[in-house]
Order: C-alpha cells, then structure tokens, then sequence
C-alpha cells in the first residue's frame, strides 16, 4: 500500500494520458499541504486509488484510450471503499447537456471544460478541498462519539458490577430478618452482624453512588484526585464484599498512603478482590492483598488460593468478553469485568498481568501511579 500522508495533507488524483497535461494541471493547483499522485491510465488510476486511502479528489480526463474517463468513475462509484471520493471530469469534447449528464450520472460532482479556465479551476478545487475536510472533521466527530459511547457503556457496567456485591449481601441480611420473625431463636447473634454489615454497606454504597455522579459530571483531567489511605480502602472493600465465612482475608500492610483517583483504585480492587472470593473452590478460602512499593509506581497484589487459570487462558482473560473455563461458581459471568479493570489500571499509566497455578490459585498484580 502507497503511504498515507498526514491528516493536514490533501491528495488528489490527477489522470491524463498526455504527461504535459498532468504537469501543466499540477502546477496550476499547487499549495501548501496538497499532495499529487499522478496517472496516465484508467486502469493505473483504479489501481492508484484502491492503494492510497487518503485521496480526496479525482481530476479525470474523459477521453482517454482503452478505459475513458465514464468507465473509471463508474467502477469507482460500485466499490464501497472508493465510491464517496469526489470527481471533476476534464474534457475537451462536447459541451451538450446530454453528454454533461452522462458524466453526472456516472459519478461526477462537477464538470471542467478543456481548456481549462485557471480561476474557476481553482476555484473549485479549493471548494472540494473544504469540503473534505468538513467530511473528515465530521467522521472524526463521529468516531469520538462512537468511542466515549462505548466509554459509557463500560461505565455503567463498572458502575453496576461494584453495587452488586454490597446490595447481596443487603439481600441476605433481609432473608435473615424475615428467618428472625419466624423462628428468632438461635441466630440473634448472626443477625445483629449482618445488620451492622448491612448499615455500612449502605453508606459505602451511597457514598459511591455520590462518588459515581461527580465522576459522570467530570471529565477525565477534571476527575478529583485525593488523598487515600489505601489500607482504609481495602478493609472496608473486604468487609462490604460479605465474604462467606470459611473464607479468610489478609491484607499484608500497612498499605500506603496515597494522592490519586480514588474511585478507579477501588473499582480495581474490588473487582479483584470479589472474584478472588466468588471464584474460591476451597474449603478454607484464603485471600491475601498486598504490595511492593517502587520509585515511581505501586505494585499491588490480590493473591487466593482458589481454583487458578489455566496456562492457555491467562494471556488472554483481560480480553473483551473473555471467560475461563472456571466452574466453580454457578454465578454467570460476562467476560468484561477484567477487560475494564485493564483499561482503568492503563489508564493511570500502568498495566495488570497474573501469574497462576491451575487448582493451586491466582495472583493477580497491577501497578498504580504515585
């Protein structure tokens, strides 16, 4: 494929069997940031565009031998990747009206009487040259629209995967209190936990909802970075999860203390820290959270004894919609969770990776800008 040229760049096709020609309508159209591919064919032409992406426009001469100027715009116009590029016919023959539409009909946006007139030719050369940039400031527009879509769907999805674990564990407290009304005996204790629990589990999750609203207003330089006691965080993330009992958590700390964007630190730590508990196979359960502090970077780990990755999975379970063959849980799993926890852990400057033993556990790491 011919090189591309930069986005600045605006490229036009000239094509003319007469080399003069070509010359003399280069050096008519010559500016700053315009780049000429020249053709002395139809054929050469077809081959000219379908290598070179970034032609804008075509000046094509009609009477040309072999191919003329008709069949070389009509076959542009029935391929889909070439079909939208602009094209003046240049010709020296008739100015009938009937022939002119033949040219409109084929594919022309615009007709050049030999010889050529240099203001009006220039003229609209630089219309066309506008246009196309409008064009490509608008699919722009387009593809910055496409992506921060995708952004929010991935943002609701965070949003919805880190209330879930809290508001279960509501759930079940509820369960409790209408097993209590039943049959109050011997669960008082329990139940006076998991209410305890469940009362904190509601200010951390309306304190994240608060947290998710500012965030939703923001953008990403505007997000708020704050001091974070990151052994507070995970206490409370490993508490508010409702670990079941025969799973144990340990956090190797005291963690750090640390200036950054608290909300993305902890969606990826609780992410990791809620499957390392919902994919435990154990019948002793053991989590361990912990860190290595480097020059410029934190290195946390999220370490459980559960039922691993497989070798042939681990490269690439932080693809989008990716699943392990893991079946320990009967929980459905969607195969994104791990995708977006790469993308937040990338976008502070970093990278998440996993080192594991199938039946033996995983340990999953992540750095973490200072």
């Amino acid at each position: 494929m011919l090189p591309t040229h930069p986005p600045n760049d605006f490229t036009i096709l000239l094509v003319d069997d007469r080399e003069e020609n070509l010359l003399a309508l280069e050096d008519m159209l010559a500016t700053d940031n315009r780049i000429f591919i020249k053709a002395t064919s139809g054929s050469d032409a077809l081959r000219k565009v379908l290598k070179n992406e970034s032609i804008g426009l075509i000046m094509l001469d009609v009477q040309m031998p072999e191919m003329d100027g008709f069949e070389v715009a009509q076959l542009l116009k029935s391929n889909p990747r070439t079909k939208d590029i602009a094209i003046i016919f240049v010709t020296a023959i008739s100015k009938d009206e009937q022939y002119v539409l033949k040219g409109f009909g084929e594919g022309a946006v615009d007709y050049l009487q030999k010889p050529l007139d240099i203001n009006v030719t220039k003229a609209k050369v630089n219309v066309f040259e506008r246009l196309y940039r409008y064009q490509q400031e608008l699919k722009q527009s387009v593809q910055q629209i496409e992506r921060i879509n995708k952004q929010l769907e991935k943002f609701v999805y965070v949003v919805a995967h880190d209330l879930k674990s809290p508001l279960t564990g509501i759930i079940g407290a509820m369960s409790l209190l209408e097993m209590a009304s039943e049959n109050p005996a011997g669960i008082q204790d329990e139940l006076l936990d998991y209410i305890s629990h469940s009362k904190q589990a509601s200010y951390y999750m309306a304190n994240m909802i608060n947290s998710l609203l500012d965030y939703s207003r923001k953008s990403i330089d505007q997000q708020t970075i704050e001091d974070v006691d990151v052994q507070e965080l995970v206490e409370q993330i490993a508490k508010l999860l409702f670990p079941p009992k025969h799973i144990t958590i340990q956090i190797h700390g005291p963690l750090p203390l640390m200036r950054t964007k608290k909300l993305k630190l902890q969606q990826v730590l609780q992410n990791l820290i809620s499957n390392a508990i919902k994919y435990n196979d154990k019948p002793q359960g053991l989590i361990e959270i912990g860190y290595t502090d480097f020059t410029k970077h934190i290195e946390f780990y999220v370490r459980d004894n559960g039922a691993g990755i497989a070798v042939d999975e681990q490269d690439v379970i932080f693809n989008l919609f990716q699943k392990t063959a893991n079946t320990t849980t009967v929980e459905s799993s969607t195969g994104v969770g791990l995708s977006i926890l790469k993308l937040l852990v990338e976008e502070q400057g970093g990278r998440v990776w996993v080192n594991s033993t199938p039946g033996q556990g995983s340990t999953f790491y992540f750095d973490w800008s200072k």
